[in-house]
C-alpha cells in the first residue's frame, strides 16, 4: 500500500542566499555556469528544465545588478554629501542625508529578502481563504481577506488568477483559491498560515452588535520540474461538476469544473476557472502536488519540533493574527507581537510590516526534506 504522502526528490544545489547572507562568490560563480548551460544548443531539448534554469538565471541576474546598483549609488551620494559639507551647500546635503535615508531602507529590504533562501521561497504561491464557523459574518470575512491579499499582490507587481471559489449564501465567500505568481511570492506569504480573526460591529446584525469571526488561510507553493511528487492514480477521486461564480460566461452551461480527491489523505482540490476541463484537471493536480508536498514538510516539521499540525480548526486558540474595528482599531500578530492602529490600511493591503516582522523571527520556516 503507497504512503499517505508523496515521497519528495529536491535539488542539493546550495542557494547563494542561505541564512540571511548573500553569497556574493557562489552568486557569481552560479551566474557563470547558468550563463554557460543556457549556451547549450540542446538546453531546449528538455522545455521544462530549461525554463527553470531561465527562471533561476533571471533572478540571480537581477540579485547581483541591484547589489552593484546600490554599492555604486551609495559611493555616488557619500561623494556628494562629502562635497556639499566642504562647500558649505547645506541643501545638497541635506538631500544627500535623504538619499542615504532611503538607501539604508532598500538594504534593509534586501537584507530581508536573503532570508528567502528556502527551496520553495522564489516560486509562485497557491493562496486558499476558508470561512470558519459563523455563516455570513465569517463568510464576508474571507471575501475582505481575498481584498486585502489581491490588493497587497497588485501593489508589489504580482500577478493573480483566480482558480477557484465558493460564493457564500448571502454574501461573502465560504472559500476562495487564487494562484500569486512573481519572484518570492511563496517565501512572502508563507507565514499567512494560519487563522485570522475579525472583531467589528456587524453590517449584517439590525443590532449592530460586536462580532467575533475567523477565517483560515493556507498557502502553498507551485512546486516546479526541481521537485518530485509521485502520486498514484489508483488513489484519485475525479468529480466533474458545473462551473459556478466569477468563472466567465461558460459558468453553469458545462461541467468544465474539476474535484480531485486523494483518498489516503483525504485532500480535495478544485478548479473552475477555464472552459476547459483539461486545463482545470491540469491546474488541480497541481494545487494536489503543491498540498501534498506541505503535507510532508508539515510531518518533518512535526516530528522534528514536536508541535501539532499549524491547520487547525477555525477559531479560538488558533488564530495568528487579529484585526479589531471595534471598540477600537488594531492589527496584531499573535506571533511576532507586531501590531497597528491603522487597521484599514492593512485591510488595504498593507501587509509588508507583518510579512517582515514574520521572515525576520522565522516563522513559518520549511524543514528541508533529506535529499
Amino acid at each position: 500500500m503507497q504512503s499517505s504522502t508523496p515521497r519528495c526528490r529536491k535539488s542539493s544545489r546550495r542557494p547563494p542566499f542561505s541564512g540571511g547572507v548573500f553569497d556574493w562568490d557562489e552568486a557569481l560563480r552560479r551566474l557563470d555556469e547558468l550563463n554557460a548551460l543556457t549556451e547549450d544548443p540542446n538546453l531546449w531539448n528538455d522545455a521544462e528544465r530549461a525554463q527553470g534554469l531561465m527562471r533561476e538565471r533571471q533572478q540571480l541576474q537581477a540579485a547581483i545588478e541591484r547589489q552593484r546598483a546600490l554599492e555604486q549609488t551609495l559611493a555616488d551620494t557619500a561623494e556628494l554629501a562629502a562635497l556639499a559639507e566642504v562647500e558649505g551647500d547645506d541643501e545638497a546635503f541635506a538631500e544627500a542625508e535623504r538619499d542615504l535615508a532611503a538607501l539604508a531602507e532598500t538594504a534593509r529590504r534586501l537584507q530581508l529578502e536573503s532570508l528567502l533562501g528556502g527551496e520553495t521561497d522564489p516560486l509562485d504561491a497557491f493562496l486558499e481563504i476558508n470561512a470558519g464557523a459563523g455563516g455570513t459574518e465569517s463568510q464576508d470575512w474571507a471575501e475582505m481577506l481575498l481584498r486585502m491579499y489581491t490588493r497587497w499582490a497588485e501593489a508589489h507587481g504580482y500577478k493573480f488568477e483566480w482558480i477557484e471559489e465558493t460564493a457564500g449564501e448571502e454574501a461573502g465567500l465560504k472559500s476562495v483559491t487564487l494562484k500569486i505568481a512573481g519572484a518570492n511570492a511563496y517565501g512572502w506569504l508563507k507565514t499567512e498560515n494560519g487563522v485570522h480573526r475579525l472583531v467589528r460591529i456587524s453590517p449584517f446584525d439590525s443590532q449592530a452588535r460586536r462580532q467575533t469571526s475567523f477565517a483560515s488561510v493556507f498557502v502553498t507553493p507551485v512546486i516546479d520540474d526541481s521537485i518530485e511528487v509521485e502520486i498514484d492514480d489508483k488513489d484519485l477521486r475525479i468529480d466533474t461538476y458545473r462551473a459556478s461564480g466569477a468563472g466567465g460566461q461558460h459558468v453553469n452551461r458545462t461541467d468544465s469544473a474539476v474535484r480531485i480527491t486523494h483518498n489516503p489523505t483525504g485532500i480535495v482540490v478544485q478548479c473552475q476557472n477555464d472552459r476547459s476541463q483539461h486545463k482545470n484537471r491540469a491546474t488541480a493536480m497541481n494545487m494536489l502536488r503543491a498540498k501534498l508536498y506541505e503535507l510532508e514538510l508539515q510531518k518533518r516539521r512535526e516530528a522534528a519540533a514536536a508541535t501539532e499540525a499549524t491547520k487547525t480548526d477555525i477559531g479560538w486558540g488558533h488564530q495568528i493574527r487579529s484585526y479589531v474595528l471595534h471598540p477600537y482599531k488594531m492589527v496584531k500578530d499573535l506571533r511576532t507581537g507586531v501590531e497597528t492602529g491603522n487597521a484599514q490600511a492593512v485591510l488595504d493591503g498593507d501587509l509588508d510590516t507583518f510579512l517582515e516582522a514574520s521572515l525576520a523571527h522565522g516563522v513559518g520556516e520549511e524543514a528541508k526534506p533529506a535529499v
